[in-house]
């Protein structure tokens, strides 16, 4: 039976570096997040430290890259402002 992976939201600001790396094993890279409880390549645990993609370019193996441009890739889905259709709060 497969887990789904839950993933620790990492806040960055804009202009920072938002690509996280695990550096215990510099197998994986998640945009602006971490999997929880550990790495799912190496397990290893709080190893994450974070990259432009220019900088994985600069010393990632290609296989990194790819994670990495596909992460970077990945759209951010919008927090809602209001309440979705059929849960509006009732009027005072």
């Amino acid at each position: 039976m497969s887990e789904r992976q839950t993933f620790w939201t990492v806040e960055c600001e804009v202009d920072e570096p938002d690509l996280m790396v695990c550096i215990a094993c510099l197998g994986e890279v998640f945009k602006r997040k971490v999997p929880m409880p550990d790495c799912p390549a190496c397990h290893g645990v709080s190893t994450y430290e974070a990259f432009t993609l220019d900088a994985i370019r600069d010393w990632g193996t290609e296989q990194l890259i790819e994670k990495a441009v596909r992460a970077n890739a990945e759209v951010e889905q919008p927090v809602p402002s209001a309440p979705a259709p059929g849960l509006e709060l009732p009027a005072e």
